[in-house]
């Protein structure tokens, strides 16, 4: 794992390779390759809970969180902002050094937990520390801003997290909205962007996360569940296309938003991405580490023009990629049933209710 491919793809295209989900040692692994941003989602406590790199030290973390909180969703919450602290710290130097342009982490509340005053409540107690917290917790569980100036709040791109966003955008929070599926979604969150940051003395960035990996999941499994017969090289493609889409959509609108590529599911996701002028996040086991190991020619794809045949062929026969590659095909109030939507989320809903059984069961053995 001694290439250079990370760097090699910095320096010859304006993509940027970001990691996702990793423990202490893997942010460390990642920063030497060339990583410039991390992020997290809720399934991240669960994954720390179990590592082997950071399993023992997160556990211990998690005992003195529960003993001095009676809530155990709060102290999942608590927890998952003490863990993001520790991965922040790695990524703070960078983040002076390029001015607040590189080195951002990135935290989201719980997926129980989604309507908009819910999400604008955690996003500032990831971001402050208010009285409140710290006469609620002692110093060691605290966050304060100045601490941790890279963490970028995590938001759903449904109805609830735009409403959400708007109160956000005008108190200068750093945003990342996740989940976006569809070329509505990005059009929902780049207008009202531009609309409330207009005129604003240097705004906080707006970053958005396109989740090409799992839209291609949900359309594998609504192709094989329904038994509808599709070319497996267009489907292969289907994400990508939409993140083709998606960032043209942006440029041509002149949005000034940031692009990320997360939720990757297969080495495709981040190969036929190159050449992308933004981020890509991938795991570090799996992916990031078998980049490096094959050390793959650095090629630029995401220009590639989307043949018009596969993009006939998944129209015609697959009614979510439609939805998610024609403007006009949802609206704000369907953002958040929309299918791949619904999986991401659900992966989220599962490793979350996992931590909080693991927290209610720890509480009655100390």
């Amino acid at each position: 794992m001694g290439s250079d491919y990370f760097r090699r793809v910095a320096r010859a295209t304006p993509t940027e390779f970001w990691i996702n989900n990793v423990t202490r040692k893997e942010a460390d692994l990642a920063i030497e390759a060339g990583a410039v941003g991390c992020t997290q989602n809720p399934s991240f406590p669960w994954k720390i809970l179990n590592s082997e790199d950071d399993g023992a030290y997160a556990k211990e973390m998690l005992d003195a969180i529960i003993r001095r909180e009676d809530d155990d969703d709060m102290a999942q919450t608590i927890f998952q902002r003490e863990l993001v602290r520790g991965v922040s710290a790695k990524f703070l130097p960078m983040f002076g050094k390029s001015g607040g342009k590189r080195g951002w982490v990135s935290i989201q509340g719980g997926p129980n937990r989604e309507g908009r005053d819910d999400i604008i409540r955690f996003a500032r107690f990831h971001r402050e520390a208010r009285e409140s917290d710290e006469a609620r917790f002692p110093e060691e569980a605290r966050f304060p801003e100045e601490a941790a100036p890279n963490v970028i709040a995590k938001i759903p791109a449904t109805k609830s997290g735009l409403e959400a966003m708007d109160v956000l955008i005008q108190e200068r929070m750093p945003i990342l909205a996740t989940e976006v599926m569809s070329v509505d979604q990005v059009i929902a969150v780049g207008s009202l962007y531009a609309e409330r940051s207009a005129g604003m003395k240097n705004p906080a960035p707006l970053i958005f996360a396109h989740i090409p990996g799992i839209f291609d999941e949900h359309l594998q499994s609504v192709a094989g569940k329904e038994g509808i017969e599709v070319d497996r090289d267009a489907l292969w493609q289907a994400g990508i296309i939409v993140a083709r889409k998606i960032y043209r959509t942006v440029s041509e609108k002149r949005y000034p938003i940031g692009f990320l590529s997360g939720g990757a599911r297969g080495l495709q996701h981040f190969t036929e991405m190159v050449g992308a002028p933004g981020g890509v996040t991938i795991n570090w086991k799996g992916c990031a580490d078998t980049l490096l190991e094959t050390d793959p020619p650095v090629v630029q794809r995401f220009d590639a023009p989307s043949p018009y045949a596969v993009v006939d062929e998944l129209e015609s026969k697959l009614a979510d990629f439609r939805k998610a590659y024609r403007a006009g095909s949802l609206t704000a109030e369907d953002f958040e049933g929309f299918g791949p939507v619904v999986r991401f989320r659900s992966s989220f809903e599962g490793a979350w209710r996992k931590t909080l059984d693991y927290i209610q069961k720890r509480r009655k053995e100390l």
